[in-house]
């Protein structure tokens, strides 16, 4: 049996919008990473990009189970000896609170150029509206 390979020009692309108020931030994420691959249709090809655009709004408001605001921690280094840097989520929330969504589901994409392609397409604002009104996203209950 063959693979099937969707055309480029019959990839249909659709625009959600995800409320993240009061949601935990895993489930969303993993639901957000799902439709950026494109896992929910039936054309899904793993070496292929024909995932949805994902508008994520209200993302300050998101929610992270137990004490994981203190005990989660994000690690970044430098490259330099002793570079290493840390934060937890409490800190990552009130200086940039899109980055613990886009840090989460980077997570989940796959660690090459076709998750850094889906990744472009997730939006993630803080406030309640956002730009893409052209668009005319529907809404995406998680």
């Amino acid at each position: 049996m063959k693979t099937y390979y969707t055309p480029v020009k019959e990839i249909n692309r659709k625009w959600y919008v995800v409320d993240a108020d009061s949601k935990v931030l895993g489930r969303v994420a993993s639901e957000i990473a799902r439709r950026l691959r494109g896992k929910h249709k039936p054309t899904f090809c793993n070496f292929q990009d024909n995932g949805d655009f994902i508008v994520v709004i209200n993302a300050g408001k998101v929610h992270l189970t137990g004490k994981k605001w203190d005990d989660k921690k994000y690690y970044h280094h430098s490259g330099y000896p002793g570079g290493i840097s840390m934060q937890t989520a409490r800190e990552i929330r009130e200086k940039k609170p899109e980055e613990l969504i886009r840090k989460a589901v980077q997570g989940m994409l796959p660690k090459n150029k076709l998750g850094r392609q889906q990744l472009k397409k997730l939006k993630i604002y803080t406030g309640s509206d956002h730009p893409h009104q052209a668009q005319q996203p529907e809404n995406l209950d998680i």
